[in-house]
Parts: C-alpha cells; structure tokens; sequence
C-alpha cells in the first residue's frame, strides 16, 4: 500500500496497486529507456559516417587537405575542388562543416574561355598553360590562333582555332582573333565570354566564384583597366568641322576581362559577323580597347573594375602567397634582364622561369608533377 498526500484536505489516502502492475510499469520503464538510448546512438553513428566519407578538399583555403584528395583521379579532384570553392558542396572554412549550401547560379561550363595566341607561342606559352590550368577546365577553354598545329590541336582535344587572322602582334591581327573570339561566343550558348591571354594563369575555381556573384542575364563588363584615368580619343565628326573628343574605360586585354551574354547578345548587331574589326579600324586601336570603345561609349555600359585581374604591366612581386588563392588571373613578362613575375618557392628559377608551374602547384597540390 502506498500512500498520497492530498494539499487540500492535508490528509494521506492510500490506494492500494496491484504487485504485478509495479512490475509491469518498471519493465516498460525500462524498455523505453533502452529504445530511447538505441536511437541516440544510432544518430550519432550515422552522422559521423556521413561526414567521414567526404573528402576534406577545399581549394580557397592554402594547404587543403592532400591525404583525403589523393585517393581520386586528377579530373575528378579538379572538378570536386572547383565545385567546392562554388559552393555547390558543404562549405568548408578553417575546418567547420557548414550545412546551408548555397547553390550557384554560375557553374565552370557556364563560362566560355578564349585564349588569344599565335603561332609563335605554342611551345613557349601555350604549352604551360596547357599543363597547369587548362587541365582544370579543358571543356570551357578554346585556343584562338593563327595556323594549324596538329600536335596542340590533340592535346587540347580539338580545342584550337585557326582564326585565319595575320601572325604577328598587331592591330589588325588582334581585332581580328577578337571579333572571331566573340562570334564562336555567341553561338556557344554560354551565358559568361572570358577572354584571356597567353601570357595569363586563371584561376579557374576563383573565376568561377566571381562570376557567381553577377548575372549574366544582366549587362556586365568585367576587367581592370592598365591607365590611371580613361582614354582620350579625337573621333572625326562628320557632321561638323570640329573634331569630337571621346573618354572611355577599357580592360586590359593583358590580364583578362570577362562580359555577360546579355551584354554580348546587345554587341552583336554592333560588333558581330567580322564588324567588331571594322570598328577596330575606325578608331585605329587594337582589341581591347577596341572592346571598350563599344561596350563603354556605343553601348553605354560601363566597366566594373575586378581588383583580382593581373597582368605583365603591373608588378607581380606585390602579390604575396597568402593572396594568391583569391586572384583571378596572373601574369609574367621578361623586363630587359629580370623576369616580373610572382614570388614564391617550388620549382628552381630554371625549371620554372615563369613561376606558373611553382603557382599552380601552391594552388592545386595534388597534381602529379608538383614536389612532394
């Protein structure tokens, strides 16, 4: 017999349970108690083996995880870390497992890269690019040259286009692969045209990062210009004897610029079917400016500078290491007797000149030529 006190006449009633019912009441005590531990442990199980089969590869962070990438195939790993640095996969920063992705709205095969060379440069640049970051997007990027060359035509998997364009460094000639460059463009059916040249590195997983913060259903002009205020030019008017000043902001072509299919589809009744060499012409500038004369006075769209963009005229060497995995592009030129280049170790100065197989592999370690 076990007794209750009751509060409201402050007197014990006793109620009499049944032995067998106690025992009853303790055996379902207990069965609830183990279901419940049963469950527990069995979320704690299945939730740790869902984050230890991921592969720790993250590429915006330096020395990401080498042990856990190097169990995949080197296209793989590629693909994985560019997806990562998107976004499209967990997020991983210093090591914390974020579980609210954001899904992109630019993927790498929504980007048409072009690369402007020549002949002349197929062994000495085209070749380094080729082995570094091209392999990181080897269905995105075309090669825009001057000749047939069977051997590059198969390592880059038919991605080489003889423009039928002048050889040389020139106006003429570079106006020429430019308007090309465009037209393949535009009937890609690519939403981002990036054009880069062959003196360029890119960082692939960033540039995709970049593009994801704009849309391309929008007018974008993406680049850094190399003057410190914009160009001047003396237009002849026609319609008066006084000649007509025109200012513009252009991208360097030297270190890559990239537009917007919405802004391209705008250029195309303007500077499409060969009329972009025509405007190039007119104005008697070479590509990239001839690029800006239409996007920014024709087109009235006007350039957003991209801090991240490089190239040869400006000094490599004040970009630091901690710096590169958020950079776009990259440069190098051979200034009288000194290389302006990037700084940092790995290959020796005579392996790597260039430094763009010494980046590369700060960038991307797994690859199988990079130091161990």
């Amino acid at each position: 017999m076990n007794g209750v006190v009751c509060p409201l006449w402050k007197m014990t009633i006793n109620l009499p349970i049944p032995q067998r019912y106690k025992r009853m009441l303790q055996a379902m005590t207990i069965v609830i108690a183990v279901i419940y531990m049963t469950l527990v442990l069995y979320q704690s199980v299945s939730g740790v083996s869902e984050y230890q089969n991921l592969p720790l590869v993250n590429a915006a962070s330096p020395g990401a995880s080498q042990n856990a990438s190097s169990v995949m195939p080197a296209e793989e790993k590629s693909l994985y870390t560019t997806k990562m640095t998107q976004g499209s996969y967990l997020e991983l920063s210093q090591g914390t497992v974020t579980g609210t992705p954001k899904p992109p709205t630019t993927e790498l095969d929504d980007i048409f890269i072009s690369v402007k060379t020549t002949k002349g440069n197929h062994d000495t640049r085209l070749a380094l690019i080729i082995k570094t970051w091209f392999q990181l997007a080897k269905y995105q990027t075309w090669f825009f040259t001057d000749t047939n060359d069977k051997y590059y035509q198969e390592l880059t998997n038919g991605h080489m286009i003889n423009t039928n364009c002048s050889m040389g460094h020139f106006r003429k000639a570079l106006c020429c692969k430019m308007s090309v460059e465009l037209d393949v463009f535009l009937n890609s059916g690519r939403k981002w045209f990036c054009h880069f040249d062959d003196d360029n590195y890119v960082n692939v997983p960033r540039l995709v990062r970049l593009l994801d913060e704009y849309s391309a259903s929008k007018d974008w002009y993406l680049g850094k210009p190399s003057i410190s205020s914009p160009l001047e030019i003396i237009m002849d008017n026609q319609k008066s004897t006084r000649d007509k000043k025109i200012t513009f902001w252009f991208a360097t072509g030297g270190a890559g610029f990239c537009i917007s299919r919405a802004l391209a589809l705008k250029m195309l009744p303007i500077a499409g079917g060969g009329k972009f060499v025509e405007i190039g012409d007119k104005i008697r500038f070479p590509d990239d400016v001839t690029m800006g004369f239409i996007v920014e006075h024709l087109l009235r769209i006007p350039l957003t500078v991209v801090d991240q963009f490089h190239s040869h005229l400006e000094p490599m060497e004040f970009l630091r290491p901690e710096m590169f995995h958020d950079q776009v592009s990259f440069s190098y030129a051979r200034m009288k007797n000194e290389w302006n280049v990037v700084k940092i170790d790995g290959f020796d100065l005579n392996t790597d000149p260039k430094r763009f197989y010494s980046l590369h592999c700060h960038l991307f370690p797994y690859f199988s030529f990079c130091p161990r």
